[in-house]
């Protein structure tokens, strides 16, 4: 009987195992995702190394032209390569977005804990703070501010990341205060642990799903903030190589070589799909663990 018992369950037991094995592999579309975030990596880190040209080199004998002629993507109305600017325009229009969301991580987190965990005053406070950032018009205060104060890529950097801030708050508040309210978070209390402690030891990896979700998400909307910045000519210098300032050259370039723009913009699209696919499945797994 026991024999029979064992060997009905081993094969099931197995049978669960492959199924768990299956479902913690990413989908083909993830890996996809995951692929294209990589490569994008890369070219942030060595763009200006893999460029065929100098992305500063001008020909103006040249001028803009499609692709051909050593120019797989043209050139734009200075004679200067395509494919160049845009494998060395990946640094400055991710490295800006990157600095955005890290700077709302930093700060939005320990204010979501502190206001999730300790409530009272705390909680107040930073609810009022976080509910007053939200109702700003986003890009409107940006182009104020940059328009204003003068072209400053590190200036709307700043802001971009201001506003990003009620985000990571409150969804990190929100799932502070559902931890908080478990046997585990009562038993640090009862054995008089620190609330710091508590709070970075015992709650922030049972609320990090939500937490790395968010800054991929913030990382996406700084990244299309950002590059409609440079597009409205309020983001980097002229002539720096951005995705979003390929955007803008190209506008008045569309039947003389349509790559200028086509380029750039596929690279800020499939960059932001990307991480959004990478970041929902990573809180997926997270979530159903």
């Amino acid at each position: 009987m026991r024999a029979r018992r064992d060997g009905r369950e081993g094969p099931t037991g197995m049978r669960h195992a492959g199924e768990s094995v299956r479902r913690s592999r990413p989908p083909l579309l993830v890996l996809l995702a995951t692929a294209c975030v990589a490569v994008v990596a890369v070219l942030v880190v060595a763009g200006g190394a893999l460029a065929p040209y100098d992305p500063a080199r001008q020909d103006l004998l040249l001028g803009a032209a499609g692709p051909g002629g050593g120019h797989w993507l043209g050139t734009d109305a200075l004679g200067r390569d395509v494919l160049s600017q845009v494998l060395a325009g990946a640094r400055s229009a991710v490295v800006g977005p990157l600095v955005a969301a890290v700077g709302a991580l930093l700060i939005g987190v320990p204010l979501g804990l502190a206001a999730g965990y300790l409530g009272g005053w705390t909680d107040a406070l930073t609810n009022r703070f976080a509910e007053l950032v939200y109702v700003l018009p986003v890009m409107l205060l940006v182009v104020v501010v940059v328009g204003t104060v003068g072209n400053g890529y590190w200036l709307a950097v700043a802001v971009v990341t201001l506003v990003s801030l009620p985000a990571q708050i409150r969804l990190c508040r929100g799932t502070t205060l559902v931890q908080a309210r478990l046997p585990y978070v009562e038993a640090a209390r009862t054995l008089g642990l620190p609330a710091a402690r508590i709070m970075v030891r015992h709650i922030l990896p049972n609320i990090l799903p939500t937490v790395v979700t968010t800054f991929l998400l913030d990382f996406v909307g700084a990244l299309i903030g950002l590059s409609g910045l440079s597009y409205l000519g309020l983001g980097v210098p002229p002539g720096t190589p951005d995705w979003g300032e390929l955007l803008r050259q190209g506008q008045s370039l569309l039947t003389v070589n349509p790559y200028l723009s086509l380029a750039p913009g596929v690279m800020i699209i499939v960059s932001a799909v990307g991480v959004t696919l990478v970041g929902d499945w990573l809180y997926e797994r997270g979530t159903a663990r």
